[in-house]
């Protein structure tokens, strides 16, 4: 396997392909967004944080018989993957009131929700990755309704999967999102990252935040709180 050159630059990761068509890498980066990149900033030791973070969430995906792009990690910052067609739709899923759907719905943050609610937005930097409906989704030609209820289904199992392991590590899982593609095949899959740059992670005694809204409000130790997501998860996975 030998590393080319680069695909394509997002705000946190790298891709770049490979000698094998159906490989790329993906390096992850310290860069930090927020806002749709309204605020830039560079985080120490991210991309090294999320990299192990992710690897080890999709390791314990797949072992719940998830299907994910991830294949391996290469080196602290660098994941071998499959190469997918992103489907161009955030899947988001909120069991707790907070950020944008607080502010958008009026209610204070934390309130934990009766039902799983599942938010679909349009990927789309330009526009800022609006919040929109599966008749628009179709519309636009990012997906079918079959290939949804598939979306929506994968998403609600992969939710509770994550809902219990962080749990067990004292954690409350607020809110997070994911990015789905297809593989050369045509198999529905994980990809993108799982990490605290997309999810909401609350302390449940202290209900510290251990996420990237540490960057988005100028919390201060943003490091601190991703190394204390990486040392739970792999005290809880034994890793």
């Amino acid at each position: 396997m030998e590393k080319g050159q680069m695909l394509y630059e997002g705000k946190a990761k790298q891709v770049f392909e490979t000698n094998n068509p159906n490989e790329v890498i993906v390096r992850y980066k310290d860069d930090a967004t927020a806002f749709n990149a309204q605020k830039k900033g560079q985080v120490d030791k991210k991309g090294e944080l999320n990299n192990a973070i992710s690897t080890l969430i999709f390791e314990y995906l797949q072992e719940k018989e998830i299907p994910t792009h991830f294949i391996k990690q290469l080196d602290d910052r660098e994941q071998l993957v499959k190469k997918v067609n992103i489907i161009p739709l955030e899947m988001v899923v909120r069991n707790y009131s907070a950020g944008s759907m607080a502010q958008r719905l009026g209610v204070e943050e934390g309130i934990k929700s009766p039902v799983t609610i599942f938010d679909i937005c349009y990927k789309k930097d330009e526009l800022g990755d609006p919040l929109i409906n599966d008749h628009h989704a179709v519309f636009l030609g990012a997906a079918t309704y079959d290939e949804l209820d598939e979306m929506y289904e994968l998403t609600d199992v992969i939710n509770e999967l994550l809902i219990d392991l962080f749990d067990k590590m004292n954690i409350i899982l607020v809110d997070f999102k994911i990015e789905l593609g297809k593989t050369a095949d045509g198999e529905i899959v994980l990809a993108d990252e799982i990490s605290p740059d997309t999810c909401r992670l609350w302390d449940k005694d202290t209900m510290k935040k251990l996420d990237k809204d540490r960057f988005r409000r100028d919390l201060g130790e943003v490091t601190e709180a991703y190394e204390e997501i990486y040392n739970r998860l792999k005290k809880v996975l034994n890793k």
